[in-house]
């Protein structure tokens, strides 16, 4: 979806998302037409990011906050017990409303410090439970895409979310529970016709 017109650049029915091939097949034919986006903002899948940075190498790769914020308060728990895990879940809370590089600057002080102060424990520990296990994903998550989260500060244009995206696919679902029985072979088409009659 282009991101100022909220215009469907292309749309595909059973394209898999940790399919590297299937990836490349979507997406080539798009820069062999002349497509060269200048940034792209995604939900985190790892095989995503790497065919569009394999495929446009200079492209600025945004996070999607509230991907980012969903998939960290989930492995945070609603109420945690454990301190560092009650800390970084309010890093998880605050990520979708930093505005200015203050805020930003503000974020990454406090964030550095929890690291400093529960980090290397976290990492060093081989606990295997359920909770820890989730906590040690949600700090290794965190760190990762940190790089990657604040690119709309620098451009405006670009969307800090998927939202735009998420609200296009919501729409299209709606309508396609009205014709499940579709057979197989033409639910390719159904989608090639909405994509083309509703862009947007």
């Amino acid at each position: 979806m282009d991101a100022l017109s909220h215009r469907i650049v292309k749309g595909e029915y059973d394209v898999k998302e940790n399919s590297e091939p299937q990836l490349l097949a979507f997406f080539k034919p798009l820069k062999d037409k002349g497509l060269s986006p200048k940034s792209c903002t995604v939900d985190g899948n790892p095989q995503v990011i790497r065919v569009l940075r394999q495929l446009w190498p200079g492209i600025i790769i945004q996070r999607c906050l509230v991907h980012v914020q969903r998939q960290g308060l989930m492995w945070c728990r609603q109420k945690p017990r454990r301190t560092d895990a009650k800390a970084l879940r309010r890093f998880f809370r605050w990520v979708t409303v930093i505005e200015t590089k203050a805020e930003q600057d503000q974020f990454l002080k406090r964030l550095l410090s929890w690291e400093q102060r529960y980090g290397p424990r976290i990492a060093e520990r081989e606990e295997k439970g359920r909770v820890f296990s989730d906590l040690k994903r949600a700090r290794s998550m965190l760190l990762k895409a940190l790089p990657d989260m604040f690119h709309y500060l620098d451009n405006p244009s670009i969307p800090s979310t998927t939202n735009g995206l998420e609200g296009y696919f919501s729409h299209l679902k709606r309508h396609y529970r009205n014709h499940r029985g579709l057979r197989p072979e033409k639910r390719g088409h159904y989608f090639k016709w909405y994509f083309f009659l509703r862009p947007k």
